[in-house]
């Protein structure tokens, strides 16, 4: 099945999700796909102890998909954050069938989260940006931490045009905050070429995205969008566009 085409999913009532697959197109995704492909598989022979951030986004399927079809050795992790859509989670269940894979889960301390509500309340995170980066901290940073010791390097699926914070990514950087290498693959893709390759190879993906939900978080967190609003302007949208990040991809 490596890099074979199957057959379409069903068209969606998002516009987004469905592109028109032109020639051009197609070959771009698949010049991008050998690409990615090989950066990957050259990224693992560089270093041993590597592992691919799965957040169950378009982004991360097509990673996914890449890393199980190649048969390469990259570890596949995810974070439960406790607070996740219901979607997601049964996307996760539909990855370990389809993959016959179960990525490594990470879940946040309770004794935190548990402190957390005591203090400030269930959804304390909606009153300032601090108290939301402290619940960002405990539910997906620390939990980060601890799937990331011991490894040398790791892959994400952020892209650059995803948001503001986002405009300079390289495709190779040192992560200074974590201190080991850091590889996002797709950084110059489209999000039509995202949801092009979703359609060509037949990746599942989270449902809410075809209901306007181009960038899927925790549930509190996260809503649809409006035709022509930024991908990201569901997450945090009480939010300056500058401070939407959770601590994940901060540099130091």
């Amino acid at each position: 099945m490596n890099g074979q085409v199957s057959m379409l999913k069903p068209a969606s009532s998002n516009p987004a999700t469905t592109p028109k697959l032109t020639d051009e197109l197609v070959q771009n995704v698949a010049t991008k796909r050998a690409q990615v492909s090989a950066l990957l598989k050259a990224a693992s022979a560089e270093f041993n102890a590597i592992t691919f951030a799965n957040s169950y986004g378009a982004e991360d399927m097509v990673l996914t998909d890449i890393i199980v079809k190649e048969n390469l050795p990259i570890e596949i992790f995810s974070l439960d954050t406790g607070r996740l859509p219901a979607e997601t989670y049964t996307l996760m269940g539909e990855v370990e069938s389809t993959y016959q894979t179960k990525p490594v889960v990470f879940f946040p301390k309770h004794e935190a989260v548990e402190q957390y509500v005591r203090t400030h309340g269930i959804n304390a995170f909606y009153e300032s940006i601090e108290l939301r980066k402290a619940c960002c901290h405990i539910r997906k940073v620390e939990p980060l931490q601890r799937a990331l010791a011991g490894k040398q390097a790791w892959v994400t699926g952020m892209r650059a045009e995803q948001a503001a914070t986002r405009a300079s990514l390289p495709t190779r950087e040192f992560d200074t905050g974590n201190k080991l290498e850091k590889f996002n693959p797709l950084s110059d893709w489209t999000e039509q070429e995202v949801w092009a390759y979703i359609r060509m190879y037949n990746v599942p993906y989270n449902a809410l995205h075809d209901q306007f939900y181009p960038s899927i978080g925790c549930a509190p967190c996260t809503r649809a969008v409006a035709m022509g609003e930024d991908i990201r302007a569901g997450r945090w949208w009480w939010e300056d566009p500058t401070s939407k990040e959770c601590g994940l991809h901060v540099k130091k």
